[in-house]
C-alpha cells in the first residue's frame, strides 16, 4: 500500500461526500455555496453599513445610492478575488472549484448588493433604509437558518449570532457617519 495504492480505494465511493480525493458533484456543489453564502453575507452586511453610515452622515439619496453601487461593483470585486486567494491557499480545490467559488462570490455580492437599491430609487430614503434592513436581516436569517440546520446546531444560536454581528457594524457606521456628519464641510 504505498504512494500508488489506487485512491478509489481509500473513499467510500465516487459519490462520497467525506472522500478528500472526490472531485466530483460534491466538491464543486460545496465551492458553489461558499461564493453564494459568502457573497449574500457580505452583500447584506457591508451594504447595510455604508448605506446607514452614508444616511446618517449626508441625508443624501444621491450619496447613499452612490455607495450601493460601488459597493455592488468594487467590492464584489474585491470579495471574489479574496475568495479566490483563499480557496488556493487551502490547497485542496482544483482550479475549476476555485473559479466557481470566485465567480459565484462576486455575482451573489454584486446581485444582492444591487437588490438594496430599489428601495433606494422608489422610497423616501429614511423609509428605504428602513426598508432595507428589513431586507438585510431578512437574508442573513434565511441563510442562518439553513446553515444551522446543515451544521445541526440550534437555530437561534447561529441566527442571533449572525444578527448581532450585523447590528454591531450598523450600530458604529450609524455612530461614525453622524460624526463625520458633525464635522461639516
Amino acid at each position: 500500500m504505498g504512494d500508488n495504492y489506487p485512491a478509489r480505494v481509500l473513499c467510500a465511493g465516487a459519490g462520497d461526500p467525506s472522500c478528500p480525493l472526490s472531485e466530483g458533484r460534491n466538491r464543486m456543489s460545496d465551492s458553489l455555496k461558499t461564493g453564494l453564502t459568502f457573497g449574500s453575507t457580505s452583500a447584506a452586511i457591508t451594504t447595510l453599513g455604508l448605506m446607514v453610515g452614508l444616511h446618517s452622515g449626508t441625508h443624501s439619496r444621491l450619496v447613499v445610492l452612490g455607495g450601493i453601487l460601488t459597493i455592488a461593483i468594487a467590492d464584489a470585486f474585491s470579495d471574489a478575488l479574496g475568495i479566490h486567494v483563499s480557496e488556493e491557499a487551502e490547497n485542496v480545490h482544483s482550479a475549476r472549484q476555485v473559479w466557481a467559488a470566485t465567480a459565484m462570490t462576486f455575482i451573489a455580492k454584486f446581485l444582492f448588493a444591487l437588490t438594496f437599491a430599489l428601495p433606494v430609487l422608489i422610497l423616501p430614503l429614511s423609509t428605504a433604509i428602513m426598508v432595507s434592513l428589513a431586507w438585510g436581516m431578512a437574508i442573513l436569517t434565511v441563510l442562518s437558518l439553513v446553515l444551522a440546520r446543515a451544521q445541526g446546531e440550534p437555530p437561534w444560536k447561529i441566527v442571533g449570532e449572525h444578527l448581532l454581528i450585523a447590528m454591531v457594524v450598523i450600530g458604529i457606521t450609524h455612530f461614525v457617519g453622524d460624526w463625520i456628519g458633525s464635522l461639516g464641510g
